[in-house]
């Protein structure tokens, strides 16, 4: 295992979580799934055989999927981000994970599992930290005004004189 890993929480959902992901992603694979116990099974209430975890990669990432049960649900206080090298990228990705389209704004969507992400472009991060403020001020504000990422509108913003 990497030295640090995500662990997603679902409730009975982490077996079609993870080949949905995997689904998504084109450089993404499972790489393994362990099965509940008699005392895995006793202690979390859930059938004997049934998924416990999913291992996968997406992209490099290594994630792992639990089924835990019902306590914990996932928020918005905590998403993945996928910086896309092309528009294209953005489009298809969020095309394939958009769920919930209340929940879209500035490059985050939900996907139908409640999991939230950041679609955005991979030079974002530069974007907005040009040293020029007026510059950046102008790329956040185009950003503010978005749903899905248009990183040509936002490339456009630093560049506008």
């Amino acid at each position: 295992m990497k030295k640090i890993a995500v662990c997603l929480w679902f409730d009975g959902q982490a077996e079609a979580a993870a080949d949905f992901y995997v689904s998504v992603f084109k450089d993404a694979r499972i790489l393994e799934v362990s099965r509940y116990g008699e005392a895995g099974a006793a202690a979390s209430r859930r059938k004997k055989g049934s998924v416990m975890t999913v291992s996968f990669e997406l992209e490099g990432q290594r994630f792992l999927a639990l089924n835990g049960g019902p306590q914990f649900k996932f928020s918005p206080a905590i998403s993945l981000i996928v910086g896309c090298k092309s528009q294209k990228k953005i489009d298809r990705i969020w095309d394939a994970l958009s769920a919930d389209p209340k929940a879209e704004q500035c490059g985050w969507l939900k996907d139908k599992f409640g999991v939230s992400w950041q679609i955005v472009p991979a030079d974002l991060a530069d974007l907005l930290t040009v040293q020029d403020e007026r510059k950046s001020e102008r790329v956040m504000k185009a950003l503010l005004g978005m749903k899905k990422l248009d990183a040509e509108v936002l490339r456009k913003a630093l560049r506008k004189a």
